[in-house]
């Protein structure tokens, strides 16, 4: 499987490391392939580094790993990604009232608008609920992190599902694309608990179930 991971900052940068060690092949798509960063993390990963639309052409599963201030100009930049496995891990994030909150919601969310955007692709919500050191190395966690993922297409969350096990995540389906109005203000939570309250980066959600005796 060729896994195009658009973005490189942070989370794209740890994706790539994670799927990299898995033995996924991994094609970084950035605006300055030769940009010091890229080449680096090329070079880490054994990727190649392509422009974002020819990267994600080549590839079976696209990340979209974005600020969501510059996403709708890179995404449709990328071309229609028709009946492409789309996994969205952004927050619709911006700035209120000089506070960092949610651009949308209730009625709608950041990947329902993706949808907009790449009608004929299969997208899936998910890697957003969690800081990218983790989504690079969870280890040392000790429960298994859970991840929620949502989307309309059964067998593209089932290549997801796999994509996530392989990060050391629990993958729990919630449900339809709409679920990501959940998903969304979801990781709003742990950005609130890291950075807000004081909890720091090394953690996750689990979901940790009642240990059950042998039936007599």
């Amino acid at each position: 499987m060729t896994i195009a991971i658009i973005g490189s900052g942070n989370v794209g940068s740890a994706l790539a490391r994670g799927w990299s060690r898995a033995g996924q092949r991994v094609v970084l798509g950035a605006r300055d392939v030769s940009a010091p960063k890229v080449t680096t993390l090329a070079r880490e990963t054994r990727a190649d580094a392509k422009p974002p639309a020819e990267a994600a052409a080549a590839a079976d599963v696209v990340v979209l790993a974005l600020p969501w201030q510059v996403a709708e100009g890179a995404v449709k930049a990328l071309g229609g990604l028709k009946d492409k496995v789309v996994i969205d891990c952004m927050n619709p994030l911006s700035m209120q009232d000089g506070k960092l909150g949610l651009d949308r919601g209730f009625a709608t969310s950041g990947a329902e608008t993706l949808s907009q955007w790449i009608p004929q692709a299969r997208i899936v919500k998910t890697l957003n609920q969690v800081g990218a050191n983790l989504m690079a190395d969870n280890a040392a966690l000790p429960y298994r992190p859970v991840m929620f993922m949502a989307g309309n297409d059964a067998a593209a969350k089932a290549t997801v599902s796999a994509l996530l096990r392989e990060l050391s995540f629990e993958p729990l389906d919630a449900g339809d694309l709409t679920k990501a109005r959940l998903l969304e203000p979801f990781g709003m939570l742990w950005i609130n608990q890291a950075l807000i309250q004081g909890k720091g980066r090394d953690w996750a959600f689990a979901a940790v179930g009642l240990r059950r005796s042998g039936s007599s």
